[in-house]
């Protein structure tokens, strides 16, 4: 791959992304030229939200292209138009081929979910407090326990351990809610996603943690669970109501996350018909929202 990389004010940024991705870019990025300067500028948005502005005031554009020959003539396209008015061509460069997942992954440290339970990825020592471990390598999958929708989930199941139970994790990514219930006593877990590469992850990430659990994708589940845990988004939560909650066996706990503080009121609407949700964690905007049906 090699890719191209432009200098533009902030107002040229929006026209010219969309102009890279007419011209078959891989992908484009925005990032700071004057980051780590004394000039640099923080841009923040809402949890879950784009930024309030498009870039910065100086913005280094990075795009990805498949070959060198696509990179050079995007440049030349894009040199004459007025939209470029006030950009800069820095170069074209090759990119070596890396798995860049692994290699964002690899930089993880341990994390915290409860004083004694703890996310330790493959390369590290559990810390000494750690009485229960997950040994996690995310591998392709979402799940690194460092999101703060996976870390209350984990909370929750740490606090009410499902031993004994029949457990459902719905949209399993790496499998770590999974394998948190399995390791607080659950007596059959099923795992299920719509990506495939989520399914072998949470196979593999099960073996390296010495847990029994079925993984597959959403046909898997079946029947009534005592405990349904579902970390996805709120809309495709409130898509999936009747078929979660018709999971969830009489008396049984449905755990939600992948929601904002401000999205409580939707959940609660969508899910009336079938269960009562109540916010029962929240974390740097993301709550947690469970029932008892």
């Amino acid at each position: 791959m090699f890719e191209l990389r432009l200098l533009c004010p902030e107002e040229r940024v929006e026209p010219v992304t969309d102009a890279l991705e007419a011209l078959d870019a891989l992908s484009v990025s925005v990032e700071d030229a004057d980051a780590q300067t004394p000039a640099e500028q923080a841009l923040f948005g809402e949890p879950g939200l784009p930024p309030p502005k498009e870039g910065w005031q100086r913005s280094l554009v990075v795009s990805l292209f498949a070959d060198e020959a696509q990179a050079r003539e995007a440049a030349q396209l894009l040199a004459p138009q007025d939209f470029f008015v006030d950009c800069r061509i820095l170069g074209v460069q090759a990119v070596p081929d890396q798995d860049w997942v692994r290699l964002t992954q690899s930089q993880f440290e341990p994390v915290q979910v409860t004083p004694s339970f703890w996310i330790v990825p493959t390369w590290h020592e559990p810390p000494a407090a750690a009485q229960q471990v997950i040994r996690l390598d995310p591998g392709l999958a979402f799940g690194t326990g460092t999101h703060p929708t996976t870390r209350m989930c984990l909370r929750w199941i740490a606090h009410h351990p499902p031993q004994g139970q029949r457990v459902l994790d719905y949209g399993c990514g790496s499998g770590i809610l999974a394998i948190g219930a399995a390791k607080f006593g659950a007596a059959a877990v099923d795992a299920v996603d719509i990506d495939e590469a989520a399914v072998r992850s949470t196979e593999d990430n099960a073996r390296a943690n010495g847990v029994q659990l079925a993984a597959g994708l959403p046909d898997r589940a079946s029947g009534r669970y005592d405990t349904v845990l579902a970390n996805i988004l709120a809309t495709p939560l409130k898509v999936l109501a009747p078929l979660l909650c018709g999971h969830v066996a009489p008396g049984g706990h449905l755990v939600l996350a992948g929601i904002l503080a401000r999205q409580a009121s939707e959940l609660q609407e969508a899910y009336a018909p079938y269960a009562a949700l109540q916010v029962s964690d929240e974390e740097d905007g993301w709550i947690l929202m469970t029932a008892q049906c």
